[in-house]
């Protein structure tokens, strides 16, 4: 008896258990049939060329056309006929968030087109006008002539979470208004160019796909937290690394471009990179987080509000500053001419510094060249060093102080990146003027302790490296 008992328990256990899995299903239904209406298709016309006249070449884009079919394509009418490039249309999709016809969407989308069709989900088209578009955060704003229009409500998503339902509408591959949904898979992320290191992407597993473009990634409430700009994948399709770029972010260049017509984006003026475990021992961190500062530009704001290259970068007008990554965007998102509180630490010491943002103008890259010096003794760093004459000076773009390094002797420098023509400006945080300094600083160095160099290298670049010296027998 006890047996069977036992048995149809653990029978409704089940179905209990199977019954709540059944109803935890998250049901999209009313959420997609109230965002629909607002999520847009566009149309893109870039126009072909003039007809080539003879003699002119036409070959442009022949390579994508199979060996099979080149030459009908090339010979319309006898070789030499005048042949016209063609009309290149594209697509993606976009969102309207305001009811009088103002519509996002990606900047890649609408770049260089000449006509611009905005289709509703109710059929109807509309030429649209660019109203403004910035590249380095992939928006665009839209403006059509129309009213009353549905619209999405743009929300937030500092408060998004791991593991939170999120749905994408769209146009892949021109089926329009297809959805998908997925969870975040992650925040924070940086694109692999540097071109957009101004915006923290949204990761998520949604299906996003070519068309989808533009579109809105929206929350259970039914509100934006995302506009949808990229996917990673090694074949062009879907493998569930789709990228979107943070509502917060969409929303301070929509403001701008209607305010200004440009997108403005603070400027801090330093260098910096990532923290290794190794250079966070030298810098007497407790792991590896922040940005370090390998440079100051003069006149900056870093330099007015005393930030020091060595100093690690560890929040940002009150944000966390995880990684070297994380910096940019906070300070892009700011607005130039703001005050914001940046906490550094210096060598182990925590300070705050009050920074005024500028605005971020086009930097220039500096350059230099390579030398073939004699090598010299070593030393305790395991490397060989000598003074800078003032001809070798210029020649490496004029750094201030320093020796240079003739040879890289030790295995574990090699491996930091300590290379031969670099510069050593500083050791744990102690300048170096030339020769006698060098050898009163690395006489005093601890036998089998990390240390911390700042070196200028030949293409003018300023970084740190951090290794344990090998010990000297």
């Amino acid at each position: 008896m006890m047996y069977r008992i036992s048995v149809v328990s653990v029978m409704l256990v089940g179905l209990l258990l199977q019954s709540q899995t059944a109803g935890a299903r998250v049901d999209f239904t009313d959420l997609v049939e109230e965002s629909i209406p607002a999520v847009v298709n566009i149309e893109t016309l870039r126009f072909g060329s003039r007809p080539a006249q003879r003699g002119e070449s036409s070959q442009e884009g022949a390579g994508e056309i199979p060996d099979l079919f080149r030459r009908f394509f090339d010979m319309p009418f006898g070789e030499g006929g005048p042949r016209a490039q063609p009309d290149r249309r594209s697509g993606g999709s976009g969102f309207i968030i305001e009811s009088d016809g103002l519509v996002v969407t990606n900047h890649h989308v609408v770049e260089d087109a000449d006509e611009i069709i905005v289709r509703l989900a109710d059929r109807r088209e509309f030429e649209a006008v660019l109203v403004g578009s910035d590249a380095e955060t992939d928006i665009a704003v839209l403006r059509i002539d129309a009213r009353d229009l549905p619209t999405l409500r743009l929300g937030e998503s500092d408060s998004l979470r791991q593991g939170e339902w999120v749905i994408a509408i769209g146009s892949p591959f021109s089926f329009e208004q297809s959805v998908t949904a997925g969870i975040v898979s992650g925040k924070g992320r940086t694109q692999r160019t540097p071109q957009q290191q101004y915006v923290p992407f949204i990761q998520t597993d949604v299906a996003i796909n070519r068309g989808n473009s533009g579109g809105p990634l929206i929350r259970t409430d039914g509100t934006v937290v995302g506009v949808n700009s990229w996917i990673l994948s090694s074949h062009g399709g879907n493998i569930g690394l789709s990228f979107a770029i943070p509502v917060e972010v969409a929303r301070n260049s929509v403001e701008q471009l209607l305010e200004f017509g440009r997108v403005s984006r603070g400027y801090l003026g330093v260098g910096i990179e990532m923290i290794t475990r190794q250079k966070a021992d030298a810098l007497n961190l407790d792991r590896p987080a922040g940005a370090l500062v390998n440079r100051v530009e003069p006149g900056s704001p870093a330099e007015e509000a005393g930030i020091e290259v060595g100093d690690v970068i560890v929040r940002f007008n009150d944000m966390m500053v995880d990684v070297f990554s994380d910096l940019p965007p906070l300070v892009g998102m700011v607005r130039p001419g703001t005050e914001v509180p940046v906490e550094i630490s210096r060598w182990g010491d925590r300070l705050v510094k009050q920074v005024k943002v500028a605005q971020r103008e086009e930097q220039v890259a500096d350059t230099g060249d390579d030398r073939e010096p004699d090598a010299e003794p070593s030393n305790a760093l395991g490397l060989a060093v000598e003074s800078i004459d003032s001809e070798t000076r210029r020649r490496l773009g004029d750094p201030q102080g320093g020796v240079l390094i003739t040879n890289v002797e030790s295995d574990s420098a090699f491996r930091a990146g300590v290379r031969r023509n670099q510069v050593i400006l500083m050791i744990n945080n102690q300048p170096i003027g030339g020769m006698d300094d060098f050898r009163q600083i690395v006489d005093g160095l601890p036998e089998g302790r990390t240390v911390a160099l700042l070196l200028h290298r030949s293409d003018g670049s300023t970084t740190f490296v951090a290794y344990t010296p090998e010990s000297q027998d």
